[in-house]
């Protein structure tokens, strides 16, 4: 890969994991437009890495009393807390993409990543968002949400195997829909992504060991580098905005994105 295209695609994917506008859509479109050869399966888990990293970072010291209060929880005698109870809650929404991820994954890979699935979804799941975001009422935060409420968010997360959907967006819309604040929403849906990149990260990773594509790892390094820093900036940014910005900017971003699509792929 040229080092245009690897800072192009990197900054997009930390930029675009976050956001509620589809880091996926972003990656398969923007070599299609700007004639790029394709980056290949090893640069898309690099920058996802990256993001991981970022959300991990941002996150350490929260990260840090959950885990302790989750294994001190399972220890006998041990009582659980609210922070112990969302672990096990991000690991009960986990559960759905595992599955369904790993059932849908030829048609993902396949069907899915054309231009008029993409469009469709950008727009589609965007107006959503922009109804559940007007109705009002976001009060509650994360840990408020019981474990139907969890599996709900988890199940909403599948339809994130469709590119063009927005993992983040439509865990954010699933815990808008449900009374949670839009931060509060954003934090559980930045700390679900933790595992889920964790677990599809891995698999994707496996299967790059296991073929015999080559490797450039100097593109690989500055790609999880670069998603890193442009992540970790759009994780602080947007939840310190986001309560007063409303998700109505990224909604008309969407729109405009799936219409150019449409032109582009008509």
């Amino acid at each position: 890969m040229e080092t245009l295209h690897v800072f192009i695609l990197a900054l997009l994917q930390g930029l675009t994991e976050f956001l509620p506008i589809s880091s996926s859509a972003h990656l398969i479109l923007t070599p299609r437009i700007l004639g790029f050869a394709d980056q290949g399966l090893a640069f898309d888990v690099a920058v996802h890495m990256g993001s991981l990293l970022a959300i991990i970072g941002y996150f350490r010291h929260e990260l840090r009393v959950m885990l302790g209060d989750f294994f001190t929880s399972l220890r006998p005698g041990g009582e659980a807390t609210e922070n112990s109870r969302l672990v096990w809650l991000l690991a009960l929404a986990t559960v759905p993409i595992v599955i369904f991820g790993a059932l849908f994954k030829s048609l993902v890979e396949t069907d899915l990543r054309t231009p008029l699935v993409i469009a469709a979804a950008t727009i589609g799941f965007g107006l959503l968002l922009l109804w559940v975001d007007l109705r009002g009422g976001h009060r509650r935060d994360e840990h408020q949400l019981g474990w139907r409420e969890g599996l709900t968010i988890g199940l909403f997360q599948v339809l994130a195997i469709i590119p063009g959907t927005s993992r983040s967006g439509i865990t954010m819309t699933a815990g808008l829909m449900l009374g949670l604040s839009r931060r509060a929403a954003s934090r559980f849906s930045f700390l679900l992504a933790i595992p889920t990149i964790l677990m599809s990260g891995g698999l994707v990773t496996l299967e790059l060991l296991q073929s015999d594509v080559p490797v450039n790892w100097g593109d690989l390094l500055l790609g999880v580098t670069l998603s890193f820093i442009a992540a970790y900036l759009c994780i602080h940014y947007f939840l310190r905005f986001i309560e007063r910005i409303g998700m109505t900017p990224f909604v008309v971003y969407r729109l405009l994105l799936g219409a150019a699509i449409l032109v582009f792929a008509l």
